[in-house]
This record gives C-alpha cells, structure tokens and sequence, in this order.
C-alpha cells in the first residue's frame, strides 16, 4: 500500500468513525481531540495514526469501518502501518 491510498483509508475511517456518534464521542474523550482538532488534523498522518489506533482496539470497530470504505478489513492495519513509517509490522 502506498502513502497516499493508507491516507485515503484513514480519511475514510473517520469519516465513519465521526457517523458512529457513541465511538466517536469515546475517541474525542480517549484523544482529548475537540472538533476543531479533527478537522485541523485530517491530513496529517500522525492524526489519522491515532485514529487507526482506536478503531483497531475493536475487532468489532474494524470490520464495520471496512464495511463502511468498500475495503477489506486487514487494509486498515496496513494503513496504520504504513502511515507509520512500518513500524507496527512484526512477521513473527
């Protein structure tokens, strides 16, 4: 996966994640984010990674936003990873 479609993912799972208002309310008290820090940090990478980071706490959480960006669900820990500079994938 490259750069660009990791964020495209990641901007398709916050956007579900900001339809999903009872996860969406738990990820602004989890980050301490507003809605100004959302829209501000949409583009930035570091923003989306915690954005992966919470919705993969929930094998429920993935597969609904999978579902929700047409992608199969392992696409957004690949994201995560790959907007981390690869540093979450481990072989072993």
């Amino acid at each position: 996966m490259r750069r660009d479609s990791a964020q495209v993912t990641g901007l398709k799972v916050l956007g579900w994640l900001a339809s999903e208002d009872e996860i969406f309310g738990a990820f602004l008290g989890a980050t301490g984010a507003s809605l100004d820090d959302v829209r501000a940090g949409a583009e930035k990478p570091a923003f989306l990674i915690s954005v992966l980071d919470f919705v993969l706490q929930s094998d429920d959480w993935v597969l609904a936003a999978a579902a929700a960006a047409g992608q199969p669900p392992q696409e957004i820990g690949l994201a995560r990873a790959v907007l981390g500079g690869h540093d979450r994938m481990h072989w072993t």
